[in-house]
């Protein structure tokens, strides 16, 4: 009988070993661990990019190019914005024009009224608040077009029916394709901080030559042959001449923000339409060209016309960077100080 019970007893010892050291055990110590971890929404939203682009054949930084290009349109308030993806489908769009529910839900009766929704999350649902509903019916309307670069932009023009859309989106996609990530942030001032240069707030000042009109940009006063840098990641848009602004830059950074650099001296010729360039990379160099024809320069001191001009979806405007130069003058000199 005394062995019976030593026996048990060795055998519920056997089981609280056991349980201690189980997998689920060892799951429950770990918990409040992983509770503690930092989410990186950057990330998410690259992996989501990714995982969609695999599912459907649209190449990942197309479907990022979209989502960007939607958070830059939108309004400061939007419902969107507080989303992981900001891609915004109207409920007509997402339902079906003739779907007598704009809030429709089931992918069988959105479907059959010819709705973009999809179902991307594998909960038999489209969600239009849903951000891997949102990115994979977006990515299949695409598809529906082609898997090709023109079949891919043919689709963003069906939906946006704008020019501009498409191609912002599509330098968008450029620029993310050549970096391999969305972890894109930070700025450069466009002078070296050791240059000799100088400048203060000119937006809206007069201007006589070619007609009356208002100065859109800022002058930063340098001398002959400053290089001039990319003030953000971007796409290079334009490069010649312009009668105004004499040899001049355009590129399109990642906010629909398009920056103006002008009256160069020269350019940097290994920077060619089509290229992607970093904050601090040299585009060209400061002159004095412009106010006519080709080659025309020595009408003004040297300097550089550096201007900023906004995309909203519908039009575009130029607006005073004079405070934004600042800006980065500062964190240049803070970073400068650091190392």
């Amino acid at each position: 009988m005394l062995e019976v019970i030593n026996v048990s007893r060795f055998l519920v010892f056997l089981l609280i070993l056991s349980l201690a050291f189980s997998p689920s055990s060892t799951v429950m110590a770990q918990e409040p661990q992983a509770k503690t971890k930092t989410a990186d929404p950057e990330q998410e939203k690259f992996e989501l990019y990714q995982r969609i682009g695999t599912l459907t054949g649209i190449p990942w930084y197309f479907l990022a190019g979209v989502d960007q290009y939607e958070r830059n349109i939108k309004k400061k308030d939007s419902e969107a914005l507080k989303r992981l993806i900001s891609i915004d489908i109207p409920s007509g769009k997402w339902a079906g024009f003739l779907n007598p529910n704009p809030e429709d839900q089931w992918i069988n009766s959105i479907s059959f009224f010819n709705g973009m929704g999809k179902d991307g999350s594998g909960d038999q649902l489209a969600d239009r608040q849903n951000n891997e509903d949102i990115l994979y019916s977006f990515a299949v309307f695409l598809a529906s077009y082609g898997y090709t670069e023109d079949d891919i932009r043919i689709g963003l023009w069906e939906y946006y029916k704008r020019d501009k859309a498409v191609e912002i989106i599509s330098e968008y996609a450029q620029i993310y394709q050549t970096m391999g990530t969305t972890k894109l942030s930070g700025n450069a001032f466009p002078l070296p901080l050791h240059a000799n240069y100088s400048y203060r707030s000119t937006w809206g000042d007069s201007r006589g030559w070619g007609g009356r009109r208002i100065h859109e940009g800022c002058d930063l006063f340098a001398g002959y042959g400053t290089p001039v840098r990319s003030v953000a990641y971007g796409y290079v848009e334009v490069k010649g001449w312009n009668r105004y602004g004499g040899w001049r830059v355009g590129i399109r950074d990642l906010n629909n923000v398009y920056h103006y650099y002008a009256h160069l001296g020269g350019f940097n010729k290994s920077v060619k339409i089509g290229d992607v360039v970093k904050p601090g990379d040299v585009i060209g160099w400061v002159g004095s060209s412009g106010y006519g024809n080709p080659g025309t320069s020595g009408k003004f001191p040297p300097h550089l016309h550096y201007g900023m001009y906004k995309d909203n979806g519908r039009t575009e405007w130029a607006f005073d960077p004079y405070p934004h130069l600042r800006k980065w003058e500062r964190e240049e000199y803070r970073k400068k100080k650091k190392r």
